[in-house]
């Protein structure tokens, strides 16, 4: 009997799956590359969002900048106030899900408000805030696969980074001035 064999044989699958596995591992660590890179522009904008929220607060609450993270965030549908400012969306102040170091895009911010305390006008119901500053700093969740760099901000608009991802000295509410300046 002289029947034709129709498919393929086990080696011609064999060899489109060694093909598929060389693609891949020539696809995959460029994009682990892109999606860290993603992150880190991420976490950049969202440093740079936290600098605009905080400059704003001090203009209009006259307090000077925000005490904490959290007072820059707050849930929409409600007055905003000094105390919930509304500025920043609620992941990154750490409101929604309440937290101390709030995780976006695979990084963990961190705030760390200045040492001289500002004058509250006369029958502010708002709580002092900082005169001399702030510094917000971002580190990777995972070195290396979310992010290879870390990030700080402070009040002179100047974003720095550490291309190793190790944290960024904050002293006094100012970002290390060895870290180099991306903006």
């Amino acid at each position: 009997m002289n029947r034709k064999q129709k498919g393929f044989s086990l080696i011609e699958l064999l060899i489109v799956v060694a093909i598929i596995l060389i693609i891949a591992a020539i696809a995959i660590p460029n994009l682990l590359r892109a999606r860290m890179a993603a992150n880190e522009a991420s976490c950049v904008g969202s440093l740079k969002a936290i600098l605009t929220a905080n400059t704003s607060y001090n203009t209009t609450y006259g307090v000077g900048y925000a005490p904490a993270l959290a007072n820059l965030g707050g849930p929409s549908g409600v007055p905003a106030t000094c105390g919930l400012a509304q500025l920043i969306d609620g992941v990154l102040a750490g409101t929604n899900p309440p937290t101390a170091n709030p995780q976006k895009s695979g990084y963990v911010f961190t705030y760390v408000p200045g040492v001289v305390p500002a004058t509250v006008p006369v029958g502010s119901a708002c709580a002092p805030g900082w005169a001399d500053g702030f510094a917000a700093t971002a580190l990777p969740i995972n070195p290396g696969t979310t992010g290879q760099s870390s990030f700080c901000v402070d009040g002179s608009g100047v974003v720095r980074k550490d291309p190793t991802g190790t944290p960024i000295p904050v002293a006094a509410g100012l970002c290390s001035p060895t870290a180099a300046i991306i903006q």
